[in-house]
Parts: C-alpha cells; sequence; structure tokens
C-alpha cells in the first residue's frame, strides 16, 4: 500500500516544496509553507472526473454562444465580463458580514428563471436562510436549499437534483471525509475546492463558492485555491459605510479591470449605477487640499475626491502617508512638487487620502494629487467646479492619459464647468459644450491656472 504524501504549500504563491522551510524559495516570504498530506483514496465511492475522450481539431470543438447568461444585477454582470459562463467555477471572497452571501441569495430570482439553483451552506440552517429570503424579498419556486458540510453527501444531492447552478458558502467549511485533517485546512480547502471544479468542468455547473479572507485581507487557503477557479471576485467595503465595491482578481472570461458598485440597506444590496456621485457625495465646498480626480476602472469613468494635507512637522523625518493611492507613487509626486513647483516639503509632514474605499493605481490621477497638495501647502481652495486629469512626470511634465474623451464627457456630466487636461495628447478630444478645458504643459502652469 502506498504511503501517503506530504508536502508544503506556501499560501502566498502557491510554490510546492517536500519539506518545510521558514522562507519560501519561489517568492520569498516568511513563514508561509503550511503541510498538506496528499492521501490515497481508497476503493469504493468514485470521484467526480471529466469525462473521457479523444483529443479533437481546434475546428472540431463546438462552441454554443448562449453559454453566457445574466446574474440579474448589472453591477455583478459587468465584473463577470457580460455574465455568468455556463460551466464555470467562481469564488468570491471578502470579509465577514460584507455581504457575500446576501449577494448570492439575491441573484437566486434571477437565476432561478428557467434553471435549477442549487444553495448549500454550511454555515447556516435552512431556516436562517429561509428569514434572509424574506427580508430580501427572495421567493423563487426553482431554489433549493441544503445545509450540509460534508462532501460526499454535497456531491449525492448534486447527482440526484442536478441543479443548473451550485452555490457553495462557504468553502472553508467543507469537508470531505476520506481526508484526515479539520475543516478549513489547506488540505481540505484544496481537496474540496477540486471537486467543485471537477464538477463544474465534467458536468457544465456552474458553480459560485464563498470563501473567507484572513488578516492580510487574501482568501483564507493555498493561493494555488485561486489558481483552480476561473474568476476571484473581491467584496470590499467599510463595516462604518453602506457602500460595497465588487472587483476582479482573476477572470478569465472577461477584464480585471472592471469594478461593480452596490449600497447595503434594509432590502439587501442595491447597485449604484453611477457610483461617482456617491464617491463625491459631501464634498466639502471651499475648503483647500481637495481635487477631483478623474480614473477609468475598466471601461468606466469614475470620478473620486483627492484630499491631501500639508502640515510643518516637528521630528527629524517627516511624515508620509497615503491611503488608497499608492504609497511610493505618493513620495515620487511629493519630490517632483518639491523640484519642480517650488514647493518646501521637506519639513512638512504629508497625508494623501482618497475618499470612499476606491484603490487608484492609474498615472491620470498624478496631478490631482499634486494639485490637492499645492492647495494644501497654499492653503487656497481649488475651484469647486474644477476636475484635473493628467500624468505628471519626473521633469513635471503633464504626460497625456487614455480615454480623454470619455473621462471629459463624465466630468461635464457630473455638472463640472472646467478640467486641467494635458496639452499634448495624441488623440482627438471631443470637449462638451459646457466644458471649460485648460491645456498646461507643467506643473507650474496647472498651479497658476487653478491657485
Amino acid at each position: 500500500m502506498a504511503k501517503n504524501k506530504v508536502v508544503y504549500f506556501c499560501t502566498e504563491c502557491g510554490a510546492e516544496s517536500l519539506k518545510w522551510q521558514g522562507k519560501c524559495p519561489a517568492c520569498g516570504a516568511w513563514n508561509t509553507m503550511t503541510e498538506h498530506i496528499e492521501k490515497q483514496i481508497p476503493v469504493g465511492r468514485p470521484t467526480v472526473s471529466f469525462m473521457p475522450g479523444s483529443a479533437k481539431q481546434l475546428s472540431q470543438v463546438s462552441f454554443e454562444g448562449k453559454s453566457r447568461f445574466s446574474t440579474g444585477m448589472g453591477e455583478l454582470d459587468r465584473v463577470l465580463g457580460g455574465g455568468a459562463v455556463a460551466g464555470s467555477l467562481v469564488l468570491i471572497g471578502g470579509a465577514p458580514g460584507i455581504g457575500k452571501s446576501t449577494l448570492l441569495l439575491q441573484i437566486c430570482n434571477a437565476l432561478c428563471a428557467g434553471r435549477k439553483v442549487l444553495y448549500v451552506s454550511g454555515e447556516e440552517s435552512e431556516q436562517q436562510i429561509k428569514m434572509r429570503a424574506q427580508r430580501i424579498g427572495v421567493c423563487a419556486e426553482d431554489l433549493y436549499l441544503l445545509a450540509e458540510t460534508r462532501l460526499s453527501d454535497i456531491m449525492d444531492a448534486v447527482e440526484e437534483l442536478k441543479p443548473d447552478i451550485l452555490i457553495v458558502d462557504s468553502i472553508q467549511t467543507l469537508y470531505n471525509e476520506n481526508n484526515d485533517a479539520i475543516p478549513g485546512s489547506v488540505s481540505q480547502v484544496k481537496d474540496c475546492t477540486m471537486s467543485m471544479m471537477q464538477l463544474s468542468k465534467s458536468q457544465g455547473i456552474t458553480v459560485l463558492v464563498v470563501g473567507h479572507i484572513n488578516k492580510d485581507g487574501a482568501i483564507a487557503g493555498p493561493k494555488v485555491l485561486e489558481h483552480m477557479v476561473d474568476a476571484v471576485l473581491y467584496f470590499e467595503g467599510d463595516a462604518n459605510t453602506s457602500y460595497r465595491i465588487l472587483r476582479a482578481a482573476k477572470n478569465r472570461f472577461g477584464s480585471t479591470n472592471e469594478i461593480g458598485v452596490f449600497e447595503m440597506g434594509e432590502q439587501g444590496l442595491n447597485e449604484v449605477p453611477n457610483p461617482s456621485q456617491m464617491l463625491l457625495d459631501g464634498k466639502p465646498v471651499g475648503a483647500s487640499g481637495t481635487c477631483v480626480a478623474c480614473v477609468m476602472e475598466g471601461s468606466r469613468p469614475v470620478l473620486a475626491e483627492v484630499q491631501a494635507l500639508v502640515a510643518k512637522t516637528f521630528a527629524n523625518v517627516p511624515r508620509r502617508t497615503a491611503d488608497g493611492f499608492n504609497f511610493n507613487r505618493a513620495n515620487l509626486l511629493l519630490a517632483v512638487a518639491e523640484k519642480k513647483a517650488g514647493m518646501k516639503l521637506s519639513a512638512m509632514d504629508a497625508y494623501i487620502n482618497v475618499i470612499g474605499g476606491l484603490q487608484i493605481d492609474e498615472p491620470g490621477a498624478d496631478l490631482p494629487v499634486v494639485l490637492a497638495i499645492a492647495s494644501s501647502y497654499m492653503d487656497k481652495p481649488l475651484p469647486d467646479h474644477m476636475a484635473a486629469i493628467g500624468e505628471v512626470g519626473l521633469t513635471g511634465e503633464i504626460r497625456s492619459v487614455s480615454h480623454l474623451s470619455q473621462r471629459l464627457t463624465e466630468v461635464a456630466r457630473l455638472g463640472f464647468s472646467s478640467c486641467i487636461i494635458p496639452k499634448i495628447t495624441s488623440e482627438k478630444l471631443v470637449i462638451p459644450d459646457n466644458l471649460q478645458v485648460f491645456a498646461v504643459k507643467n506643473l507650474k502652469e496647472a498651479i497658476e491656472v487653478c491657485l
């Protein structure tokens, strides 16, 4: 009889090693190697596997144009790339209480229109799910509930019911009885996810899986968990606010740049079709240190408020803090502002914040950040109805960014009357009639225009 194989997985990158090491040899992370016992599956119950077959030429492979279907929520469809794909395995991660279970239960009304859905919960009883369904108005006839954590029982239910869509909440609660590890361990999570993947590919069932996140913000379990699924969606949000942001970290069927915005209410999650209005809600009037940026989230332009606070430091080393903006990029822009715009920031503490919990990682927000810093440094407010778009180079020049015409249209639609843009642009601009545009070459010109 073959011995059980013991391997070690890195929870950060998924690298495999035959022995434990304090430092991962692949990614260099410390204390991330976790033991995984690969057991020999006993003879008995057959495991789910792909249907046997021979190799085919690409031209012989049939493709159904109706393989993608809507989930009933436009924001979720946008993040998935236009809707869910039949036979796909989607992993949805997020902090406890963020709304993952509410989102999946809420879309069951639309999913059950012509389809059979099996909702498996390992954390709640069927009565608890029924109470939530009544609260958010879910009353689908073809929705079946199962409160179970044993993998074999779930497979039996799938074989008996033959659903089109399977929802598992959550993957950390399932366990394979052929594995002696405790539920939620690396070994159990990997085995259960592999079974779900084989189930979706062999029988064409769309599987939606909930995954908890750890203290570092990553989905709990090995990194290989994300490699096995077709799409990884992160549900983000502040516990003190009602807004939630859904973004894709991996998507084999669409872009990973799209975001979906929701608002948690008494009747469940409500879609926010205009996230710019939400992010600008409560913007101060006549206050220094604030500027409006227009960034691209996939194909959608989004307006966000960037705030900066510059104050005289009392320490030997000035403090730098950036929330929602790349910290190294913020330090670079502070250095450019001091060298090319004449601001003495080396003796100042600098704090940068993006309102609404949005994470900005594109160069089009460079100019708004610098203008917010300059406004706080001079203690002069920017015009209330002015936005800024542009990338800042190391020599202080303002460079063009992509989709500039689309950004200007969004700026004008939100009621802004003026916008600062780069003077050199490679695309033919379409400027709205009610928007005044100031084209600048460098930081000095931009600061002179608005301050």
